[in-house]
C-alpha cells in the first residue's frame, strides 16, 4: 500500500497591491496593510490599527502584506 502526502504552503499573493478602495475593518480609513490568516481568510488595516493588532494576530498565525511604505514615498 502507498500513500502520497502533500503539504501546501499558505498562499499568499504578493502581486495585490491594495488600492484606495481596500478600507480598514476597523475604522474605514484606507488599507495599506493585509493579514491573511491561516485558514485563507484576510483581514485589512490602516497603518495605526495594523501596528495595534500586529502582535496578537502574528501569535495566532497571521501572514502580513504591508504597504505602510508608500505614506512616506515622495515622487
Amino acid at each position: 500500500m502507498s500513500t502520497t502526502a502533500t503539504s501546501e504552503a499558505p498562499q499568499t499573493d504578493n502581486h495585490y497591491e491594495l488600492t484606495s478602495a481596500d478600507r480598514c475593518d476597523s475604522c474605514g480609513a484606507q488599507a495599506y496593510v493585509r493579514a491573511t490568516m491561516p485558514s485563507g481568510s484576510s483581514l485589512l488595516f490602516c497603518a495605526h490599527h495594523s501596528a495595534k493588532h500586529r502582535e496578537k494576530l502574528t501569535g495566532m498565525g497571521a501572514i502580513w502584506h504591508d504597504e505602510t511604505a508608500r505614506l512616506q514615498a515622495t515622487n
